[in-house]
């Protein structure tokens, strides 16, 4: 798509235009950014954090989402993750669109998102206060940051090679990288 933003659009007008829109939008002080598609490697490895957690969090108290799902950040501040996971009750606006206490969010990066994604966006991100775990998951190489709440700040990890685990303390999970990458060829 050409168009990297849109300016002065208020949040109203925002969330018209994202609901009629056939692409999801994310909204950052009245700037619009158009989402591009994914690769198959986005959708696999999104799949596989989808699914491992599913079959390690069964049963337990939480909730699972899709890039479907808009993160309000703050009133003027609206992301679309590639994956929420909420430990507990979520809570959402009226209409279910907008969940504003994720307690781990997820993005696979591309060369095109990478700057994006361990920038400002992480920030925006970790200003959440119900936000425990940020994932920055690369789809071309078996390498996963996670930025976990630590008292006093947060913690940046790194974890590369598909023997590597990642610890997810606030889920009460591990996530092995070797099922992140299930089937994808690096």
């Amino acid at each position: 798509m050409a168009i990297d933003s849109i300016r002065q659009m208020t949040v109203e007008e925002y969330f018209a235009f994202d609901e009629a829109s056939d692409y999801k939008n994310e909204y950052i002080d009245g700037e619009v950014y158009p989402m591009t598609g994914g690769t198959a490697h986005h959708a696999e490895i999104m799949y596989n954090v989808g699914f491992a957690l599913g079959l390690r969090l069964r049963g337990g108290d939480f909730h699972f989402y899709s890039s479907a799902m808009r993160i309000r950040v703050s009133p003027a501040r609206y992301l679309y993750p590639d994956l929420s996971v909420v430990s507990g009750e979520p809570e959402l606006d009226e209409g279910a669109i907008n969940l504003f206490n994720p307690t781990l969010v997820a993005e696979v990066i591309s060369p095109a998102t990478a700057v994006r994604d361990r920038g400002f966006k992480r920030d925006l991100y970790q200003s959440i206060p119900s936000l425990q775990v940020y994932l920055v998951i690369d789809q071309f190489k078996a390498q996963v940051e996670v930025d976990t709440r630590q008292e006093g700040g947060w913690q940046t990890e790194e974890y590369a090679g598909l023997e590597a685990v990642v610890p997810l303390e606030a889920l009460g999970c591990n996530l092995p990288l070797a099922e992140i990458y299930a089937g994808i060829e690096l």
